[in-house]
């Protein structure tokens, strides 16, 4: 054992001891970080495959997208997303899985989960216009990654089906 691995272990065996050493480091570690905010979407599908749209109110660019919003200080990114359907849509959902995730802007992540509703579309919140459920086919011009996020999807759901008939 070198002495370089004796002092690290020595070291590590006194932090175990009195763990509140690292306080401090782990402070301004910390605040040198970089600073993201992150934005949860939901593609869910209905029985006719169809994706599920929202007209947002403030989105002046693309106003027609998936379903979401930002998450909050500690909030873990699946609650995040049941939270922000359930505020905007009064839909009770699940989720299944993370379809796609990717830096949008400058200090921004967006994460996108396939969600299933366990519950039909109530009032909506005053951040939606209205919603509908749209065909593939006929999607409107949407954000990048909220295409993305529905191709994914589908992508996985075509795995999913081939891993099945195996």
């Amino acid at each position: 054992m070198s002495c370089e691995h004796t002092v690290t272990r020595a070291f590590s065996h006194l932090l175990r001891r009195f763990p509140f050493i690292m306080r401090m480091p782990y402070l301004v570690y910390s605040r040198m970080q970089a600073r993201y905010t992150i934005g949860v979407a939901a593609v869910i599908l209905d029985s006719a495959d169809r994706i599920l749209l929202v007209e947002h109110a403030y989105h002046p660019r693309f106003a027609w997208g998936l379903p979401g919003g930002w998450i909050d200080k500690d909030e873990d990114p699946s609650s995040a997303i049941l939270r922000e359907l359930s505020e905007e849509l009064q839909l009770n959902a699940r989720v299944l899985r993370v379809v796609h995730s990717a830096k949008t802007a400058p200090n921004h992540i967006d994460l996108a989960f396939q969600c299933e509703a366990l519950s039909p579309i109530g009032n909506l919140s005053h951040e939606l216009l209205g919603f509908r459920w749209v065909a593939r086919a006929d999607l409107p011009e949407i954000k990048r990654f909220h295409r993305q996020a529905i191709e994914f999807t589908n992508e996985q759901i075509q795995g999913d089906e081939t891993w099945e008939r195996v």
